[in-house]
């Protein structure tokens, strides 16, 4: 593996930086979110700016992860672990696949159960759009090859008016609820599309170019 190659990439859908690990309810979220797309890969000892600090505890890491991984996930999660010295310095590469077991919850400070998802580098609580095609799913990838008039229609729609909700976009293509859910995940998953769950009603937008 060459580890800087992968640093110089920066933190993605499958690739994740910690300085250190000092809590399982944040770990647990990370795990869950990778398990839950594509997989991905922790890098213990990476700063978030890809600064390389190394591990004080290669054993303590070790423990705060499978922790994390066995009793804050649930099903539980079988990370894989790797040992790279570079700049004389210990990093810990932790591999995540994708599960077939979707969806994977995360235990929170408040001992409530959630689904993450992984959207470019941030791990955000999955909404019930995507929690059901998990549920249904285990295989979806979301990779379209061309888009349908539905989706075109969408995609100008949210080139102009910046957003929108699973009821518009319903009305907006005249289709039912279970289709309209379907071809939002799909976009969600190619990466064309944002989830935003702040507000009482969740919308979606384009996901910006970084």
């Amino acid at each position: 593996m060459n580890l800087r190659k992968l640093i110089l990439q920066g933190e993605g859908t499958t690739l994740d930086f910690k300085k250190t690990i000092t809590n399982n309810e944040k770990i647990a979220k990370s795990l869950v979110a990778f398990a839950n797309n594509r997989g991905g890969q922790l890098l213990i000892g990476v700063a978030d700016d890809g600064s390389i600090k190394g591990v004080k505890s290669e054993d303590e890491e070790k423990y705060m992860i499978l922790k994390s991984a066995h009793q804050f996930c649930r099903p539980a999660i079988e990370p894989e672990f790797e040992e790279i010295y570079i700049e004389s310095k210990l990093v810990l590469v932790v591999t995540i696949p994708q599960s077939n077991t979707k969806p994977h919850y995360a235990l929170d400070e408040n001992k409530k159960w959630w689904v993450y998802f992984r959207v470019r580098d941030k791990s955000i609580l999955a909404s019930k759009i995507i929690v059901d095609v998990l549920k249904k799913d285990n295989t979806q990838t979301g990779q379209l090859i061309t888009y349908t008039d539905q989706e075109k229609k969408l995609l100008q729609f949210l080139d102009t008016e910046g957003r929108i909700t699973l009821k518009q976009f319903c009305k907006l293509a005249r289709i039912s609820h279970k289709q309209a859910q379907r071809i939002l995940v799909s976009l969600i998953l190619t990466g064309l599309l944002q989830p935003h769950l702040s507000e009482k009603e969740e919308y979606f937008s384009l996901l910006e170019p970084k």
